[in-house]
């Protein structure tokens, strides 16, 4: 990876802060309207402990669901892609069940399996963020030349075998491209079953402590704490686009 990529991001990062600063200042805000990145620091150094604990639990639960939602999500979107009649029957529901709020699916999912905290959790992660994955797969496998398959299934290739040379690896660019939109995705389904229906764990929980006791600082930590999170996880997806689809990259 070149310094530029690594330079340039982090710039921008430290513009974003500073503007942050400035507009808090130039306003004259309170930081119970309004925490600046100089008020995040001590809500940092004070809930340390808390951030690694509870950052842990909300990120296992998001690369849980977010593992099966690409599993879940190829799975489909193979069935979609490689059947003309699956996929317009398909497609109507998942647009509808995806133009459904996730934030009223919650409580109902919590109300069906109460007391098992992880589990709804991981489920509204997963539910959140396969639809994308499922929707570029279909897309990038009903897209696939049919010379290509013609030409090898005459040669007697069978459907696995022009899945595993042909349409996967044509696949790839969209599939990744979908990943890094279901990485901030899952978060979003982590972190609202997190306030929504609190158990003490994760970052969400941290929030809403935060929330009920009027620390404003403490819950611009923990959406600092988020985007974090979230800029790792999407990174870890660009390395593996770069591995396993670098050859897609055009840029110079």
């Amino acid at each position: 990876m070149s310094a530029r990529k690594i330079l340039v991001p982090l710039a921008a990062m430290v513009v974003f802060l500073a503007l942050w600063e400035l507009l808090v200042w130039v306003m004259g805000w309170p930081n119970y309207k309004m925490a600046s990145p100089s008020d995040l620091i001590p809500a940092f150094q004070r809930y340390w402990g808390l951030f690694l604990e509870m950052g842990w639990q909300t990120l296992w639960r998001t690369v849980v669901g977010l593992l099966l939602a690409v599993v879940f999500g190829v799975a489909l979107g193979m069935i979609m892609g490689f059947s003309r009649t699956m996929r317009d029957a398909l497609y109507p529901l998942l647009v509808g069940f995806n133009a459904v709020p996730k934030a009223t699916v919650v409580p109902i999912v919590a109300l069906m399996f109460v007391g098992w905290h992880d589990f709804n959790t991981v489920l509204i992660a997963f539910m959140i963020s396969f639809f994308p994955i499922a929707v570029s797969v279909s897309i990038g496998l009903s897209t696939l030349e049919p010379e290509y398959r013609d030409i090898l299934r005459s040669l007697g290739a069978s459907q696995a075998t022009i899945f595993w040379k042909i349409a996967l690896p044509k696949t790839l660019p969209e599939f990744f491209g979908a990943l890094k939109v279901s990485v901030t995705l899952a978060f979003i389904g982590t972190n609202l079953m997190e306030i929504v229906s609190p158990h003490g764990r994760g970052l969400g929980a941290l929030f809403d402590s935060g929330k009920t006791n009027s620390d404003y600082p403490l819950m611009f930590a923990v959406l600092i704490a988020l985007a974090f999170l979230g800029i790792v996880l999407y990174y870890i997806v660009v390395a593996l686009e770069r591995i396993f689809a670098g050859w897609a990259d055009r840029t110079v």
